[in-house]
């Protein structure tokens, strides 16, 4: 692909090259062309004044000097005749010529050329005929004709040419090497990426047959590297998929293998309470504890992996049908209303402030999934924010997302901690006994995925503020 990409470079590079040296090159010659004749109709003038005082007053003694010592001075031949043709005065002009008994019949008749001729090329005639009536207005008492030589002209033109071809090549030769550059810098990554992938998709498990049918049979177009990099790049993502499905399934068929037994564990020790004597009830208890705490933690685990697995898994919605948004008034009230008596028995308020927001206002979020969030969201408050503290709800629209936040005036936690909070298994250093440290890790992943997010503030002087952030629904 490198090669092809540096020969289309050149390539281009050469067209632009040409595309200029070809109209300096003719510019070049036109202008010299340009030069040489308007010099040379300049003398022929002059020479017509020469002829037509010379004919007035029938002595050409001086015309003829002047004619002769302009030959020795350019080379050039100069021709003047009369009013009938004849001859008057030549000093080299080949009089039987065809083209110049044209030209000088021409010039009698007052139509001679007053423009330039078309530019000089190397391989023109060594001579140029200039031609010019002598006389003033409708009196031709005759014509002059000047044979100027072209060699000199022509060797500029041929110079002019010889420097512009060898910048030419000297500019193609540049680009040809910043094109070796620049495919290198820009392929050398993709050609990396490249191996890096078939290396990688190498390795994987090779994706079931009935799955890679559809995506390894499409079409790209383009170089063939590109081509197979973006087939790689499939079957890659092909192994990812399955291996996200297969952990996915790990986690839910080893839920299932640790829930009975940790169901008939916890089973068995209810019916074993009465039979621990006074001096093991203490270590009855604790035992209990920790079982009621492992399957908190098994029951934070699989929501963690349900909230994180991507949303174009099949898993996050199983039903097509499955509701993809809610009026988030109703939600947030519901819970309100729902964690009201606890926040009652731990000596808290909980209420839901004014919000200028419309009643009906959706959200792009199942509903079942805003009240996970937020069950988790007040929970923590409801356990860690203290007695006496006051939490409030809030809805806000911030530009196209619906803002929800929870805030109290509580203990809080300290500056170091906050972005720690939404960490797997992380507890703050304040938090009372319970619960697994997997909440906001919950949800957090959960607003993640349908497309929100959720952070956590300060609040001075005192408390917490969470935010929960969702994406306005679009219809």
């Amino acid at each position: 692909m490198r090669n092809r990409l540096v020969a289309i470079l050149v390539v281009m590079a050469a067209l632009t090259v040409a595309g200029l040296a070809f109209p300096l090159g003719a510019s070049s010659a036109t202008g010299r062309t340009q030069e040489l004749w308007f010099s040379r109709y300049v003398d022929a003038e002059w020479f017509a004044d020469l002829a037509a005082e010379a004919m007035t007053t029938g002595n050409i003694e001086s015309l003829v000097l002047a004619m002769r010592r302009y030959h020795d001075l350019y080379g050039d031949s100069v021709m003047v005749v009369d009013a009938a043709g004849r001859e008057v005065a030549n000093t080299g002009v080949p009089s039987d010529d065809p083209a110049v008994i044209a030209m000088l019949t021409e010039a009698r008749r007052n139509r001679h050329a007053r423009q330039p001729p078309h530019r000089l090329r190397p391989w023109d005639p060594e001579t140029m005929l200039i031609a010019l009536p002598v006389g003033r207005g409708v009196r031709i008492e005759g014509a002059v004709l000047i044979e100027a030589s072209t060699d000199e002209a022509i060797e500029d033109i041929e110079d002019g040419l010889a420097i512009i071809t060898v910048l030419s090549w000297t500019a193609l030769a540049v680009f040809a090497v910043a094109a070796v550059l620049l495919s290198r810098w820009i392929l050398g990554p993709l050609m990396r990426l490249s191996n890096s992938v078939r290396r990688l998709t190498a390795s994987l498990p090779k994706p079931a047959a009935t799955v890679t049918s559809g995506a390894m049979q499409r079409h790209y177009s383009g170089p063939p590297e590109v081509r197979t990099l973006a087939q790689s790049f499939d079957s890659m993502a092909l192994a990812v998929t399955e291996s996200v499905d297969a952990q996915r399934q790990l986690v839910a068929d080893t839920a299932h293998a640790i829930r009975n037994p940790l169901a008939a564990l916890a089973i068995r020790l209810e019916s074993l309470e009465r039979f621990i004597p006074e001096e093991g009830a203490a270590a009855y208890r604790r035992t209990s504890y920790q079982v009621d705490r492992l399957s908190s933690v098994l029951d934070g685990l699989l929501r963690l992996a349900v909230a994180e697995t991507p949303t174009g898994f099949a898993a996050a919605h199983p039903d097509g049908d499955w509701p993809r948004e809610c009026v988030v008034r109703h939600v947030v009230a519901d819970r309100v209303d729902e964690w009201q008596p606890a926040f009652e028995a731990a000596d808290m308020t909980l209420n839901l402030g004014t919000s200028p927001v419309p009643d009906d206002l959706v959200a792009a979020i199942p509903g079942q999934v805003l009240d996970q969030i937020l069950d988790v969201v007040l929970s923590n408050a409801s356990r860690y924010a203290g007695v006496g503290a006051a939490t409030r709800v809030t809805i806000e629209t911030v530009q196209k997302c619906v803002e929800i936040a929870v805030a109290d005036d509580g203990l809080g936690v300290s500056p170091a901690e906050l972005d720690q909070l939404v960490n797997r298994f992380f507890r703050g250093a304040s938090a009372s006994a319970g619960g697994t440290g997997l909440g906001l890790s919950i949800a957090a992943a959960l607003a993640t995925q349908h497309g929100g997010e959720l952070s956590v503030e300060s609040v001075q002087p005192r408390g917490l503020r969470i935010v929960v952030r969702v994406p306005v629904w679009a219809t």
